[in-house]
């Protein structure tokens, strides 16, 4: 399959340990549509998710640019993943993100949430890709990889949107590489 999703995610966030009775909560999920086989970006797409047991903190608002009124106009989390299995073909299609967070952030809110989980099972850990393929003995944050490839940071790091695109551009420079063979097992 030469078509496979980036994802990233923005959560809620706080400086220091949640509030009593809040958990970390999905509030944004970038997606960027890649095609291996042609070695192009073709669709960048934005969901916001309003959170049900916490709010935005000014912390996070700092972070990420979310405000609680911003993502109050979002959907719930279980409509989120409905769009991403109907309009985005995320149950079938191979997927891929910067390490392990949005996978488990993901696998966690389903599971306290009793949502279906909207991916397939075909995930690749795209931060490990990179550090093997460029011999790294640290794992390192999208940004500083972008350095290390010599790609440029377009938008707002820490936008999902923006990150799920930049993400997408390091799984193009893998390829072009040859490190990136095809979506697997993480």
């Amino acid at each position: 399959m030469s078509i496979i999703n980036v994802v990233d995610v923005e959560a809620t966030c706080w400086e220091g340990t949640p509030p009593p009775g809040q958990t970390n909560e999905i509030i944004e999920i970038g997606l960027t549509v890649v095609d291996l086989a042609e070695g192009v970006r073709t669709a960048r797409h934005r969901i916001l998710v309003r959170p049900q047991r916490s709010r935005v903190s000014p912390f996070c608002t700092e972070l990420t640019g979310l405000t609680q009124a911003e993502v109050d106009t979002g959907v719930t989390f279980a409509q989120a993943c409905k769009i991403l299995a109907a309009e985005h073909n995320a149950n079938r299609l191979p997927w891929t993100s910067w390490g392990d967070y949005d996978r488990n952030q993901f696998t966690r809110q389903c599971k306290a949430t009793g949502v279906a989980y909207p991916f397939s099972h075909d995930h690749t850990n795209a931060k490990l890709v990179f550090t093997e393929a460029h011999g790294l003995r640290k794992r390192p944050g999208m940004a500083q990889a972008l350095e290390i490839a010599g790609l440029p940071l377009e938008g707002r790091h820490h936008s999902g949107e923006d990150d799920a695109w930049n993400i997408a551009a390091l799984v193009l420079h893998l390829r072009d590489g040859g490190a990136w063979v095809s979506a697997g097992p993480s």
